[in-house]
């Protein structure tokens, strides 16, 4: 990883794509349609430097998953008078089963080994420039075949990063260095998961290309 972070945090339901697939998935109608039209973000804790993984390291699927999927997203760190001071990669690796049998769950579908890749590089605000004019993609490999690609452009975000760092660091001291994922806009077909030996490519415009394999656990 280009760097060790405390804590990591996500934002969910920040683009469309990202509702409509939970409001599908979900037992319980509605709570992702008011999440994404709410004034106040869903904002989660995702994980700790321990439980991340750098570029080419493994990301890892639950032993008790059968419906793991990549997440990749823009991310950005906080410095210490909680402002945005660098961008990097991150892919939030989650067990949509497990999220989608009791929102409850959410923290066991976001939070295990292997749950987040950060990297491959840190690039400051200023040479990102507009955080919200950035072209993701997301490509992934079985047997050395492309099985999904897909893009899209931060300007689909729904809000801006400096609405979710405000939040996310409203009433809660959160250590300089921490990360912030801002949620996902690819989101493969639901009859997708990842499997074991799977290759993820995840690339930002302006950042790199964060590579990882997935593993079973």
């Amino acid at each position: 990883m280009p760097y060790q972070p405390l804590e990591v945090w996500g934002c969910g339901v920040t683009y469309i794509r990202s509702k409509q697939a939970r409001e599908t998935e979900t037992t319980i109608k509605g709570i992702y349609e008011k999440a994404y039209e709410a004034t106040r973000p869903e904002v989660f804790f995702k994980a700790t430097a321990s439980r991340c993984v750098g570029p080419n390291e493994p990301i890892c699927i639950r032993s008790d998953s059968k419906w793991t999927v990549p997440e990749p997203e823009l991310a950005f760190i906080v410095g210490i008078r909680n402002e945005i001071v660098g961008y990097t990669i991150g892919n939030d690796v989650s067990a949509r089963d497990i999220e989608s049998e009791n929102p409850l769950y959410l923290p066991q579908a976001k939070i295990y080994k292997g749950c987040c890749a950060v990297g491959p590089a840190i690039t400051t605000p200023e040479e990102i420039g507009n955080p919200r004019d950035l072209d993701i993609e997301c490509k992934i490999f079985r047997k050395n075949e492309l099985i999904f690609d897909k893009k899209i452009n931060t300007s689909r975000m729904r809000r801006s990063v400096d609405e979710l760092c405000s939040y996310l660091c409203r009433d809660n001291p959160v250590p300089m260095g921490t990360l912030c994922l801002t949620g996902t806009g690819v989101v493969p077909p639901d009859d997708f998961s990842l499997k074991h030996g799977d290759l993820v490519e995840i690339t930002v415009e302006k950042i790199g290309t964060l590579r990882n394999p997935a593993i079973q656990l």
